[in-house]
């Protein structure tokens, strides 16, 4: 789609959305969500189809599928880059290799979210693969990949234009320290190229440039840069230093342009203009963000397969597929029609979700379709709540439509609660990290607004066609907790908070004992052995030898170079001659031979990492600060230190294991993080909403009483989500092993802490600081609606 029409599709759709939100006529409202939901999931449809490569009978792609595999499910291009060294007396040095990872990092995020393999090779190489490039594409990338970047800023002759004349005759030599330069470019259709006299040592180099981005003006394309605050004062100082003389801006040796300085630029920005195309300046400033200290080369280039091999992901689209189908089911059995609503909905939301990640180009990875058929079992929460309401409205005697009514109204605030939260946490973590969890972040983003757009619009306009059109009159649903149970938890609250700290102490106890041992292949690094053989060798055929070795964690893929099949295994450190020895033994008839062995660095480099811990606290702060403002400060602690509790818990429980954290395991914590916010959220809008009611009762008893009244909710979406869990833990194989017991231990975790942690931490906090928890909103309300100012409790609109 091009984006033009994808632009007015946007506003066709935001139409349709301010028309079904406006419109009060029954028949009309109907008519706008039956004709959104509509339009919606054809757009959808049609992004996602085909839906992968089209082959034909050699195999050959004669048709490229629209979604995005991952190098895990479909392989990609590997490019074999070294460091060149500016002279022979120049080492490559540890931080200069490093460096460059990060740099190369950067440049290929900004192709997308494609989920790239990067990891240092040896003391002065880098491995960089990426998954779906067709041939235009890797031209690009190998010149970005290539490209130095060097920017510097370098003052022209004061005599420029003298002595240009007189070097041309011969007249005179350049002076010492400059150099003779020429700007070349094209200029209202005619070409120039003219001398210019510049320094030889550059005012300002490019080091301090914190974003760049292209524009496009009356002049054409060019690129905007952005300084940091030291290279601002620096900028600012050169040009208020030589106002009236003129700046050549050089790249990678080459004049760009070189403007006259007509008064000192303080704002921190600079612009390059000159004959670029808008490609070009794409590429222009993508390079500049991520600037190459030391020059580098592209030595190979060649296809890698998928880093999983057919088998596994043969289990994991079963294990996705049981896990779906088994959700359906339990949601059809124990919400009976209400639940055939549900299952519409959410294979609308899948179909959303598919259709987005299309469009935008994502790329799906195997512990991503874990991922959404994850999100399938939690997007059902929102279906839950309402239908939880909609039992409690049905048993105070009202009809069905009043019922439905008041159901979705009440149901609102915690599912808006529970999604902005995530929603914030996810944008936080999109903005200030990289990598895979740039990735996980944006995919979750995605899917809560599906999961928003499905439960709150879908399923009530199917029940209002279902009410005026197919003479529904009454639903009826089972029941998890009956109805009347009264459960004393808070009674408890002291034992389970300190067998909660217990675990806290073990977990990190066992985490610090085993130091790096904690971390897999891509944060520690390890073995690459390159292998050929006489005869064909499957990838299986090599994993079933390591998994003998209890190396199962280990990657194995198969290279074409230069019309050759290649074995590549990359192993834990010391382990390539073990590995060999063991191939030789059970694989000695296919004329195994050794072509290469070398250590590889992580594939999470440190800036990644460290970038990815600060979205992570970023989040976390946004989480709380959102809550203090949505509910109250003690709300907002309870959330925080349960979020802590159940993470660090999961964490402790891999430790203890004796298991190691991947980046499969990293994206299961942070899908732990947000059920346990998703949980214990919607226990604190009850809470809320009661002690806001004038409820009768100590805050404790209230307290009670709302856990139980949510406590159907909550074991309920705990159940459905194990189900998804239970089925990628069976049948998912040894590559969602580890995601699916995060997740199984995450859940089990997650639903104790938002009945036993969250509640007492912020009762006890309020108790600290106004004495009771009810003071605590009467003061909030009358603070923020003014003194003096009587409390009465609204209901919220929908």
């Amino acid at each position: 789609m091009t984006p033009a029409l994808l632009f007015l599709t946007g506003l066709a759709l935001l139409g349709l959305f301010a028309w079904y939100f406006i419109e009060h006529h029954p028949l009309r409202k109907k008519a706008a969500g039956l004709m959104l939901t509509l339009v919606v999931s054809a757009l959808c449809v049609l992004s996602g189809t085909p839906p992968l490569d089209v082959t034909d009978a050699t195999g050959r792609v004669v048709e490229p599928g629209r979604l995005r595999l991952g190098l895990d499910l479909k392989g990609g291009t590997s490019f074999q880059i070294r460091l060149m060294r500016e002279n022979s007396s120049t080492p490559i040095t540890k931080e200069a290799q490093e460096r460059a990872v990060e740099v190369i990092r950067g440049r290929v995020d900004r192709f997308g979210v494609s989920e790239p393999i990067i990891s240092p090779v040896g003391t002065d190489r880098i491995l960089v693969q990426i998954p779906g490039l067709d041939p235009e594409k890797i031209v690009t990338v190998r010149a970005q990949l290539e490209r130095v970047a060097r920017l510097e800023f370098r003052l022209l002759h004061p005599q420029n234009d003298q002595l240009i004349p007189a070097l041309e005759r011969g007249e005179t030599i350049v002076p010492p320290g400059h150099r003779l330069e020429r700007e070349e470019g094209e200029r209202q259709g005619q070409k120039y190229n003219v001398p210019l006299v510049i320094k030889t040592r550059a005012e300002m180099t490019g080091e301090r440039v914190a974003s760049a981005h292209a524009f496009y003006d009356l002049q054409g394309w060019g690129v905007s840069l952005t300084f940091d605050s030291a290279g601002a004062r620096q900028f600012g100082d050169l040009t208020a230093a030589h106002v009236g003389e003129r700046l050549a801006i050089v790249l990678d040796g080459k004049v760009q342009s070189s403007p006259v300085l007509e008064s000192a630029i303080y704002g921190g920005t600079a612009r390059i203009t000159g004959h670029f195309t808008e490609a070009q300046a794409r590429e222009l400033a993508s390079v500049l963000e991520n600037p190459l200290q030391t020059p580098v080369k592209i030595e190979e280039q060649f296809s890698v397969s998928a880093s999983l091999g057919s088998d596994s992901i043969r289990n994991g689209v079963l294990a996705g597929v049981i896990g779906v189908l088994a959700t359906f089911v339990a949601v059809a059995v124990y919400y009976r029609f209400c639940g055939l609503v549900a299952n519409v909905a959410l294979l609308v939301n899948a179909l959303l979700l598919f259709g987005v990640m299309t469009q935008f180009e994502f790329v799906l990875t195997l512990p991503g379709i874990a991922g959404i058929v994850l999100t399938i079992g939690i997007a059902i929460d929102a279906n839950v709540l309402i239908y939880e309401r909609l039992r409690e409205e049905l048993e105070e005697g009202k009809p069905l439509r009043a019922a439905l009514a008041g159901a979705y109204q009440k149901a609102f605030s915690p599912i808006f609660d529970a999604h902005v939260t995530q929603i914030l946490t996810s944008v936080i973590l999109v903005a200030l990290s990289s990598g895979p969890v740039r990735g996980f972040a944006i995919t979750l983003t995605a899917g809560i607004i599906c999961s928003l757009f499905s439960a709150l619009l879908v399923t009530r306009n199917l029940f209002a066609w279902g009410l005026d059109n197919f003479g529904l009159k009454k639903v009826s649903m089972a029941h998890v907790v009956r109805p009347g149970r009264r459960f004393r938890f808070l009674a408890h609250a002291r034992v389970c908070l300190l067998a909660s700290l217990a675990a806290i102490v073990l977990s990190a106890g066992a985490f610090a004992w085993r130091g790096k041992h904690n971390f897999g292949l891509e944060f520690r690094g390890g073995d690459l052995l390159e292998l050929s053989s006489q005869l064909p060798v499957s990838a299986p055929e090599v994993r079933a030898v390591l998994a003998s070795l209890q190396l199962a964690e280990s990657t194995v893929q198969i290279e074409t170079k230069s019309g050759r099949e290649l074995v590549n295994i990359r192993s834990e450190f010391d382990t390539s001659g073990k590995i060999m020895q063991a191939l030789n033994e059970k694989l000695g008839d296919r004329g195994l031979k050794m072509e290469s062995s070398e250590k590889v660095g992580a594939l999470v480099g440190q800036q990644l990492a460290r970038n990815s811990v600060y979205a992570l606290l970023a989040g976390m702060l946004g989480i709380f600060l959102y809550l203090a403002f949505r509910f109250e400060t003690s709300f907002a602690l309870g959330t925080l230190v349960a979020l802590i509790h159940d993470v660090v818990v999961v964490v402790g429980v891999f430790a203890l294991s004796g298991r190691e954290i991947s980046l499969v395991m990293v994206g299961a914590v942070l899908t732990v993080a947000g059920y346990s916010v998703n949980d214990t959220v919607v226990v604190f809008d009850r809470i809320r909403s009661n002690l806001r009611s004038g409820r009768p009762g100590s805050v404790r008893e209230i307290m009670d009483l709302s856990i139980n009244e949510t406590l159907s909710r909550t074991l309920l979406t705990a159940s459905l989500t194990l189900i998804s869990v239970l089925a990628l833990l069976i049948f998912g194989g040894p590559v969602l092993n580890a995601f699916a017991l995060a997740m199984l231990v995450g859940i089990v975790v997650g639903t104790f802490s938002s009945i036993f942690i969250a509640p007492p931490v912020a009762l006890w906090y309020a108790r600290i600081r106004h004495g009771d928890l009810r003071e605590e909103m009467r003061t909030a309300e009358v603070r923020s609606i003014g003194p003096g100012a009587a409390v009465v409790p609204v209901a919220l609109k929908v």
